[in-house]
């Protein structure tokens, strides 16, 4: 249990680290672009992934 509050811990510091530095905006950019991408890759692949058994 010690061990991952230590570990949820460092996490935390390195979010502050990247919140309060400049690299926060365009961080959140970067994530807005993957994230469509990949809800664009995840409906093509079950719209593909869905066939009828004839």
């Amino acid at each position: 249990m010690l061990g991952w509050s230590v570990t949820f811990f460092i996490i935390a510091i390195i979010a502050a680290v990247f919140g309060f530095g400049g690299i926060a905006a365009s961080a959140a950019s970067i994530a807005k672009i993957l994230f469509i991408a990949f809800l664009v890759l995840a409906v093509v692949a079950f719209a593909l992934g869905r066939r009828v058994p004839t």
